[in-house]
């Protein structure tokens, strides 16, 4: 078992060559998946932030245009 574990964790260590190529694109479609992963979560937090709040607001003014109302 000890013997599985150094020869895995060696060939994972060593460095190999890659025979495969990433063009640009590769690149720009990283950057923006990770920006838009981050867009997303400020938008989840926006809306669970911002609707309870315009809903307070809204019922804030309708309450007050019936008090004046009276």
């Amino acid at each position: 078992m000890i013997k599985l574990i150094i020869f895995l964790s060696f060939m994972l260590l060593s460095p190999l060559a890659s025979n495969a190529y990433i063009g640009p694109g590769m690149g720009g479609g990283v950057i923006l998946a990770t920006i838009g992963v981050i867009v997303a979560i400020f938008a989840a937090i926006f809306g669970i932030i911002w609707f309870p709040i315009k809903r307070f607001l809204k019922k804030r003014k309708k309450n007050q245009n019936t008090d004046k109302s009276l």
